[in-house]
């Protein structure tokens, strides 16, 4: 800003000396009109330069009064940065506790998913002892089943067996005593039919003699 100030004062002295100085070196002679010209010269300048002087102090002040707003723009956002920094730490924070939460309650899960899992093995694990139970019981059954089938199957085919023998062995008897008897009685008949032509005739004919 002092270098500004500085410019502008040598190039307005430039201005003035060149527009009233010069006529006067122009002349022949440096007379009073010259000099009251220089008094007036100097005046318009000191005037000037108070003017330019009180210019440029108000320049600085609105200078000053921007930098005091950047100031307080930079503060602002210093406060801003780190309110947002604060915000960003407590949902950086929140964020981490949630997922931690998250964390435990899959963690949870998975334990009851183990949980579960053991027990439905145990279940199956029951289950399956129970069909091979069921299933030894139902093969037992079967043996059992089998075995008294083929005892009364066996016992039957004995009593058959026995009983077929025990009337075959009747029967034999029986056609024994039988014949026996009708070889006695057609040994009387032809005894007898010696005597009775008639009755030999018959014998005859039966194939009897």
């Amino acid at each position: 800003m002092t270098r500004i100030k500085t410019g502008i004062i040598w190039v307005v002295n430039c201005l003035l000396i060149s527009g009233f100085v010069s006529p006067a070196l122009a002349l022949d002679g440096f007379t009073q009109s010259d000099r009251e010209r220089l008094v007036r010269v100097e005046a318009i300048q000191t005037t000037f330069m108070q003017q330019m002087d009180k210019r440029l102090e108000q320049v600085d002040k609105r200078i000053e009064l921007v930098d005091k707003r950047f100031e307080q723009v930079d503060k602002r956002f210093e406060e801003l940065r780190s309110d947002m920094n604060a915000r960003f730490e407590m949902q950086r924070a929140d964020i981490n506790a949630r997922f931690e939460q998250m964390d435990k309650r899959f963690e949870q899960m998975d334990k009851r998913f183990e949980e579960l899992r053991s027990d439905m093995n145990a279940r199956f694990e029951q289950v399956d002892k129970r069909f091979g139970q069921t299933a030894d019981m139902f093969y037992a059954l079967a043996a059992i089943f089998t075995t008294l089938f083929a005892a009364v199957f066996g016992f039957a085919w004995w009593d058959r067996r026995s009983i077929l023998i025990t009337a075959r062995a009747e029967v034999e008897a029986s056609t024994q005593g039988a014949t026996h008897r009708s070889e006695r009685l057609i040994e009387v008949l032809r005894s007898f039919a010696e005597n009775v032509p008639d009755l030999k005739v018959l014998m005859r004919q039966a194939n009897l003699l």
